[in-house]
């Protein structure tokens, strides 16, 4: 009874809905205009190749659309140039360089959710036919192969033909060339050009060329020094050359570069840095403006052997872990009996890559040797007393004067010389250093003995007439010819009353360096303890003395005891901080003779002095931070040598890692002033004032005395070994 009135129930309600539907008059589909089917959109072609530029033409049909709307077009690819499709579904492809895809599409205006696609492949252009050849310009070295690449595009096979200035696989002329497009330069003593030629052998109008340039192989011959050989190579167009060097063909160092004339021509390179008695490779490198590279054969060469006589007994440590400032050591170095040489340049392990001994007086010595910015050595020749017989001169690698200045020629050109106070001299000539200015002139520093009173305190030894001889020093800048310009007299500006050490060697400077900041000079005056600023201002300064830096100078010492923490008979004065006034440092080789201990004034105050309770002398390497406002030096670093004791010469610096170098040069046997014919080199860790340096690096030198050493990169400026 239940199930019959749930089925009658159900047959009133389907009855209900079906008149209620058609009753309305509605439609089974959203999308159509009036019919009951719903719109659908094509578009033919559905596929299309064109190329780069080109068009293609599509068409859209749209069903069931009783509007009949049309389509709207576009186009889509993940290329950011897609091309573009106008409203009558032409559609432009853009330029290309390699193959896209695009979509092209069309969507319906009356139902933007029903489109259809076509996708579209867009090519670059085909290419021509033709032969190309790489590389296009090409150099080698006469009787070297060279490989050369052909090209071939739009024929119907890739097979080429090769000829050399029109000759078929060249001759022993103009060079040869293979089936596989190597070519063999010509063996020649002298430059020449060929032009190779590959050819299409499909179509033998279609060819392309490439110029060669034949280099002669550069010579490498012996010069006087016997670790320098000299190597010459001829680039036939402008271009820079520079030698690669070493015991085996991976080379391993350089020269520098140095530039051929406009459009070509012979360049020579002295190569120096090299063991005694080794065999070395080398080759030059060429670059041309271009930036086409060359490299020249392989030569060999052998270096000579200097006796070992005339060398110093070298001994090399370095710390475990440590790494030592990069570069070569030049040792200006001063010869014990004669039997030596006057500079060398060592590599960090000891071994001897450079001499240089020059002729010279008997006695005389180097002091200081300089690297110039154009490769070459100035070096200052002299003897004692000093100044005397002494040579300034310009040298090259191999030893070869280029130029040179003797005291005399010195002094004749001071009798003429119309700079104020350059007249009226008779000095001894130049000693102990000089300083290449920044416009290429040169300040020397020269010594001059004047007669004076017997009655001057603590004078040794007379002169004619009952006087006495008192050496004391000029400045003297020279311009790019050497002729005097400029003169600064001690004897004008220091009290000659005051002569704490070494008189009547009153002021024995030893060092003068420039100050780019003010452009003034400062030099060390070892026999006066003292290290001075000069009014110099590029040659229009007063001259006089700005401040004096030490013992009894213008300024309070800081961080360390005074007296004791001053320098003392000092050596070599360097500017270590980018600016050279105001608040600065610099350093000094504190030799220490006759260090003052204590302000007692009495046999215990003066360091060294036989039979008395003062302790023996010992040097140091101090930095000093200089603050010229508040005039005053604060003690920042400080390796004491202790108990070393150097008598004379050494000099100090800071290395570009930070580390400081400085040379005990006239080191003394231990608790006595007697020298021992030995030097010594270190390089410490900087570190603050009191904290003791840390070891890095050190050379001991037996039978010469290291006068000055300088780590510099190389023997070439501006390259790094």
């Amino acid at each position: 009874m239940r199930n019959h009135r749930y089925s009658y129930v159900c047959a009133l309600l389907t009855a209900f809905f079906t008149i209620f539907i058609y009753g309305c008059g509605g439609s089974s589909s959203s999308t159509s205009s009036g019919g009951s089917n719903p719109i659908s959109v094509s578009v033919s072609p559905t596929t299309a190749t064109v190329t780069s530029g080109g068009t293609a033409q599509f068409t859209a049909t749209v069903t069931n659309d009783s509007s009949n709307a049309g389509v709207t077009w576009s186009v889509s690819s993940s290329s950011s140039t897609p091309g573009t499709v106008d409203a009558t579904g032409k559609y432009t492809a853009p330029s290309v360089t390699k193959a896209i895809t695009a979509s092209v599409i069309a969507t319906s205006k009356t139902d933007t959710t029903k489109s259809a696609t076509a996708t579209v492949t867009v090519n670059p252009p085909a290419a021509a036919a033709g032969v190309t050849i790489s590389p296009q310009t090409a150099f080698v070295s006469a009787g070297q192969v060279q490989q050369f690449m052909a090209t071939v595009t739009g024929e119907s096979a890739t097979t080429v033909s090769w000829s050399v200035n029109g000759t078929a696989g060249g001759n022993a002329t103009v060079g040869t060339i293979d089936a596989n497009g190597n070519y063999t330069a010509p063996a020649t003593a002298q430059n020449g050009t060929a032009m190779v030629t590959v050819t299409s052998t499909v179509d033998t109008t279609k060819s392309a060329s490439a110029s060669v340039g034949i280099i002669a192989n550069g010579v490498v011959t012996t010069t006087n020094n016997v670790q320098v050989a000299s190597y010459t190579i001829n680039p036939p167009a402008t271009s820079n050359v520079s030698i690669q060097f070493g015991t085996d063909t991976t080379y391993g160092r350089n020269t520098w570069q140095q530039p051929t004339a406009t459009g070509g021509g012979p360049v020579t390179i002295l190569v120096a840095g090299m063991k005694m008695n080794t065999p070395y490779h080398m080759r030059a490198n060429v670059t041309f403006a271009n930036g086409t590279q060359f490299n020249d054969i392989d030569h060999t060469f052998t270096t000579g052997t200097i006796p070992a006589a005339n060398l110093p007994g070298i001994t090399v440590n370095a710390t475990a872990g440590a790494k030592p400032q990069a570069g070569v050591e030049l040792i200006d170095a001063l010869g014990v009996n004669e039997a030596s040489m006057n500079a060398i340049v060592t590599d960090l392990s000891g071994n001897v890559i450079w001499t240089f001994n020059p002729p010279m007086p008997v006695g005389a010595g180097i002091s200081p040797i300089k690297m110039l910015p154009n490769g070459h050595f100035l070096v200052e020749i002299s003897s004692q007393p000093d100044g005397m017989d002494s040579t300034l001169e310009e040298a090259d690698l191999a030893g070869n004067v280029v130029w040179s200045l003797t005291g005399d020629q010195l002094n004749t050109a001071l009798s003429t010389a119309t700079c104020t106070g350059c007249q009226g001299h008779d000095i001894v000539g130049m000693h102990h250093d000089f300083l290449v200015l920044p416009n290429g002139h040169i300040i020397v520093l020269v010594a001059q003995r004047i007669d004076e009173p017997t009655s001057v305190t603590g004078v040794v030894g007379t002169g004619a007439g009952g006087v006495s001889l008192v050496t004391g020093d000029f400045l003297v800048e020279l311009d790019q010819n050497h002729n005097p310009v400029w003169l600064w007299n001690s004897f004008d500006h220091l009290d000659l009353m005051r002569h704490p050490l070494g008189f009547p060697d009153w002021t024995h400077t030893n060092a003068v360096v420039y100050s780019p900041d003010d452009h003034d000079l400062i030099i060390s005056m070892r026999d006066q303890d003292w290290v001075l600023k000069i009014d110099y201002n590029d040659g229009a300064g007063t001259g006089n003395i700005v401040w004096h830096l030490g013992y009894q100078g213008d300024f309070t010492l800081m961080g360390g005891t005074d007296p004791v923490d001053w320098f003392y008979g000092q050596h070599d004065v360097n500017v270590i901080t980018p600016n050279s006034s105001g608040v600065f440092s610099v350093t000094v080789f504190d030799d220490g003779n006759s260090r003052v201990l204590n302000n007692n004034n009495d046999n215990t105050s003066i360091c060294g002095i036989p039979g008395t309770p003062a302790p023996q002398c010992t040097s140091h390497d101090p930095i000093y931070q200089v603050d010229e406002t508040n005039m005053t030096a604060t003690l920042t670093f400080l390796d004491d040598a202790s108990p070393q004791f150097a008598l004379f010469g050494g000099s100090s610096r800071v290395l570009p890692n930070g580390d400081v170098e400085f040379d005990i040069c006239g080191l003394t046997s231990p608790g006595t002033q007697a020298l021992n014919n030995q030097s010594a080199i270190y390089e410490v860790t900087q570190t603050a004032f009191p904290t003791t340096p840390a070891p890095v690096w050190s050379m001991n030198l037996t039978g010469n005395y290291a006068y000055r050493s300088f780590r510099i990169p190389s023997l070439y400026p501006g390259v790094q070994w």
